[in-house]
């Protein structure tokens, strides 16, 4: 039943329940969902007018009077060409008005495609996009809580899990392959895992630049050849172009160069840790990322104007007692919205980790860390979430049932960003009227206002429950670790592979794949 034919029924007991879980149950298009990919944030500043200026100025004068060294011969001469001073020191040093001019080049309003056009993910403005990322070693055991090396397998299963869970809108990997200990294999196991799991936005990694042939190759036969790559990129270059501090990296920047030539967006990644590899203050680890960040801007657009980037301002935070991450921080969650902060400054389209805790498997401290960090980077605008779901132990561990687990949670965290809608008809008083006047029923469980907003206005939890007591008892205390697990086999048992079966055979037969 739809919702228009919901809102015409006269309100009556009579079959009420059967009519409220057919409305329920009925599939919405995507613009009348309660949340989806792309939802408008920007409701949360933690930094003032002010604020946001100085950080900027400290940037432009990091760049100035710092610089940052060992760029390859080929990123320096092109950006020396376009008017970078290199030093005496090797170190090369940016001029405020050639960052200025580079940021007027700069692509903005960029798409980042799925293979699959419901997947197109539009980052104008602060329109907020939730999804994976991480690379961690292990996978955790959400019931035993025993951790044990991740192979091509496991990384596979992610992708296919990403793409069945609604929340989640690109998928980058959540997992390295221990089992592939060569590099460039490496690198294609985790390319095409990715690809025969989803057909959203991929975000991968190469770790060599020898990489970047093989990896294209592999691309070009999933999208049916170079032109048909082109006219559709779905999958981007996650690049730590930079080692901080204030280094660039050389082997990363020699492939996101190859990367750029072969038609890749890039997400200019600078990764420093707060008190150890970036300064200790909050404000001083956002103005090295912007610095670093504003040098990958440089960098692209000084070898191809208009190239779609990323700002992947990713500072992380470090307890100061022990050196060790903390990535479920109350100040992680501030760097990442601050950050959020800049990109909208820069009107740039943005990227940061939230998300991610530094509990060992599911728990309360593991909810509560993912709940404050993804909700204030959703509220703060930042149009990549990377890193929401699945990550324990400061990234050094995934949890296939937590990612379940955070695609409700990463659910109410958009519900938060939508906000509330004041229309007329939802604060018009005639359905209060109708209730409270003229014998009406007292309550408002049966008017048709309340059925019609029942899946558009409200969201549902797929794993976690709303029993009562008594009913949860009844119900033999329903364990939300073992419904997380039954939600993980039952996608995964119903997952196809999601490349036509002969490509499939066709990079079988060129790459030497480990799932």
């Amino acid at each position: 039943m739809s919702v228009d034919s919901a809102e015409k029924r006269p309100s009556r007991r009579g079959g009420g329940r059967a009519a409220r879980v057919a409305v329920r149950s009925a599939p919405l298009a995507d613009d009348l969902r309660p949340v989806r990919a792309g939802l408008t944030g920007g409701q949360y500043n933690p930094l003032t007018e002010a604020g946001v200026a100085r950080i900027h100025e400290a940037a432009l004068d990091a760049l100035e009077q710092v610089g940052l060294s060992q760029a390859p011969p080929t990123g320096a001469a092109a950006m020396v060409a376009a008017g970078a001073i290199q030093g005496e020191d090797g170190r090369l040093r940016f001029p405020r008005a050639l960052v200025e001019d580079m940021l007027a080049k700069a692509a903005r309003g960029i798409t980042l495609y799925g293979r699959d056009p419901r997947h197109h993910l539009d980052l104008s403005g602060s329109r907020v996009h939730y999804g994976t990322a991480g690379a961690a070693v292990n996978l955790v055991d959400a019931v035993t809580g025993d951790y044990r090396p991740s192979i091509a397998r496991d990384l596979h299963d992610s992708a296919r899990l990403a793409h069945h869970l609604d929340n989640l809108h690109f998928f980058q990997r959540t997992m390295v392959c221990c089992d592939v200990p060569n590099l460039v294999e490496m690198d294609m196991n985790t390319l095409y895992a990715c690809l025969a799991g989803t057909t959203k936005h991929v975000g991968t990694s190469f770790s060599d630049p020898a990489s970047v042939a093989p990896g294209m190759e592999l691309i070009h036969m999933v999208a049916g050849g170079d032109e048909a790559w082109r006219e559709m990129p779905f999958v981007s270059l996650s690049n730590c172009f930079v080692v901080p501090p204030m280094k660039f990296a050389t082997e990363s920047c020699e492939t996101m160069e190859a990367c750029i030539r072969a038609g890749m967006p890039i997400l200019l990644l600078s990764a420093g840790q707060a008190g150890a590899t970036a300064p200790a203050p909050v404000a001083a680890a956002i103005v090295q990322a912007v610095a670093e960040c504003l040098a990958g801007v440089v960098y692209v657009n000084s070898i191809a104007p208009g190239h779609p980037a990323v700002f992947g301002t990713w500072p992380f935070v470090s307890d100061l007692r022990t050196g060790a991450m903390s990535g479920g921080s109350a100040e992680q969650a501030l760097l990442s919205a601050g950050c959020a902060q800049m990109h909208r400054f820069y009107g740039l389209p943005g990227g940061a980790a939230a998300g991610m805790t530094d509990a060992k498997v599911p728990d309360m401290q593991a909810g509560w860390e993912q709940g404050i960090t993804n909700v204030m980077a959703g509220l703060s605008g930042l149009n990549m979430v990377y890193e929401s779901v699945g990550m324990y132990a400061s990234l050094l561990g995934f949890c296939p049932e937590g990612m379940v687990l955070g695609n409700d949670l990463i659910g109410q965290a958009q519900r938060c960003v939508r906000g509330i809608d004041v229309t007329e008809d939802a604060v018009s008083l005639d359905v209060m009227k109708a209730v409270c006047l003229d014998g009406g029923p007292g309550h408002y469980l049966g008017s048709d206002q309340t059925l019609a907003l029942m899946q558009t206005e409200y969201l549902y939890p797929e794993v976690a429950n709303r029993l009562t007591p008594k009913d949860w008892e009844e119900a033999g205390r329903p364990d939300l670790i073992a419904a997380a697990r039954r939600r993980k086999e039952s996608i995964l048992q119903m997952a196809p592979l999601q490349v036509p079966h002969e490509v499939d055979r066709a990079v079988r037969a060129r790459f030497d794949i480990r799932f």
